[in-house]
């Protein structure tokens, strides 16, 4: 178990109520997680490929993460926090443990939209907002991790200002390609063209942009200029 600051009752709660009746799985690793179950009082926020995160109104401002049954990932997102130490871009790491087959963490709750659901609604992003999450992830460098895993879904806007909401994959190697290729496109595409109220982009927008990224990322990696991150090998906790 891995404490800072959380109380035993929180705890109990998660223990009790969630983690025994919950039922997620992860079938593709490539695809968000499906949550086939959530107990009653608990609500999924979200789905990653590896974890998904729920809350609870006795929980107020905190949420808890939970990876799904043989995706790895738990350990090395422990390790980050614990580098990141605190920082007003990322969340705060309040306790974590292995439960069963459930491995998950109790996170302080990041209030505001993704950046991909300002795009949907029409909500603008702010140049400060970019600005703020280039310097979170230089901070993250300075303490020894490396960005990786960086998009759209993952940054958010809150209050003018950007966060990051997602670290767990700050222990790969390589560049962060997705991140650089947003920066590019907001300041070559988005500041200059888009209109200072902002209009929504419907779905299938959206996910035409997706798909012919991913087509442009495939070919650039077979043409060797976007080398690929690997995650290093998670190093055992010292008890106590």
């Amino acid at each position: 178990m891995i404490y800072s600051g959380e109380q035993e009752p929180s705890i109990r709660l998660i223990e009790d109520t969630l983690l025994p009746d919950v039922r997620l799985e992860s079938v593709d690793p490539f695809n968000p997680v499906v949550v086939h179950h959530a107990p009653s009082g608990w609500t999924v926020l979200g789905a990653g490929n590896y974890a998904a995160v729920f809350e609870h109104p006795m929980l107020p401002g905190k949420v808890v993460k939970i990876y799904a049954p043989g995706r790895p990932g738990w350990q090395e997102e422990c390790d980050v926090y614990e580098k990141l130490g605190q920082h007003p871009a990322y969340s705060t790491l309040y306790a974590a443990d292995v439960h069963g087959e459930h491995g998950y963490l109790v996170l302080k709750k990041l209030e505001g939209k993704t950046f991909y659901n300002c795009l949907r609604d029409g909500t603008r992003i702010p140049e400060k907002a970019v600005r703020d999450v280039d310097k979170a992830l230089d901070y993250a460098r300075s303490r020894g991790l490396n960005p990786k895993d960086v998009h759209g879904k993952n940054v958010m806007l809150k209050d003018g200002r950007g966060l990051v909401v997602d670290i767990s994959d700050f222990l790969q190697e390589g560049p962060c390609i997705m991140w650089k290729d947003l920066k590019k496109a907001y300041f070559k595409l988005y500041k200059p063209l888009m209109p200072k109220r902002a209009f929504p982009m419907p779905d299938w927008s959206m996910n035409l942009i997706r798909f012919l990224y991913r087509r442009l990322r495939k070919k650039s990696r077979l043409d060797g200029r976007h080398p690929q991150g690997k995650r290093y090998k998670a190093k055992p906790r010292k008890s106590g």
